[in-house]
């Protein structure tokens, strides 16, 4: 996320919400937090239109909730908070009313589309290749149980630091890390499998 020099910090910017209902602030932090937040929701519910819904759903509780918003904190830490229960409420809500298999994410599907990164300079056939690859691990990570997924979201998909992670979940650094060893020691014999298949 990149932002001018002189921007305010995210911190200070919902200072302005929290102290002064500040509309403008309120859409600065959407415009700089929404990408991220969408993404993360889409993953976490493997459908994209519903981590749209789950993604406004969380600033929306930005906005209503801003007076609990704590100064000394990180904003970015609460609004990961916020987001991830969301998922888990929804996630709850589906399993008692289940309505069909979530939707396979499409690699046009996601919110900013695949990273430039993920794929430079291949052949079509390569890039065929890749997307496939990427598919499987997104349906592999789909059926990883959530404490699991949610750290391998954050960690691989958002770029959070271990410790950052912690502060998010609210658990200790080191049960994060043997979250990230246990996810991945699941995942591999998934992605193996689909692969196979």
């Amino acid at each position: 996320m990149i932002r001018h020099p002189f921007s305010p910090s995210d911190e200070q910017t919902m200072w302005r919400v929290q102290q002064h209902g500040d509309a403008a602030a309120f859409g600065e932090l959407v415009q700089r937090w929404q990408t991220p937040i969408q993404r993360l929701c889409t993953r976490m519910t493997g459908d994209l239109h519903r981590g749209e819904d789950l993604a406004q759903e969380a600033f929306l509780r930005v906005f209503t909730r801003r007076k609990d918003y704590q100064p000394q904190g990180k904003f970015s830490t609460w609004l990961w908070q916020i987001a991830l229960n969301l998922c888990r409420d929804e996630a709850r809500y589906q399993s008692r009313h289940p309505v069909g298999f979530p939707k396979a994410l499409d690699s046009e599907d996601e919110p900013d589309g695949p990273p430039e990164s993920e794929a430079p300079g291949l052949s079509p056939d390569q890039k065929v290749a890749h997307l496939e690859q990427a598919e499987m691990v997104r349906l592999a990570l789909s059926r990883l149980a959530e404490p699991y997924r949610s750290v391998v979201i954050l960690r691989h998909y958002e770029g959070l630091k271990f410790s950052e992670i912690a502060e998010v979940l609210g658990i200790p650094e080191g049960t994060v890390k043997s979250r990230m060893v246990e996810a991945l020691n699941r995942l591999a014999p998934q992605v193996n499998h689909l692969r196979d298949s």
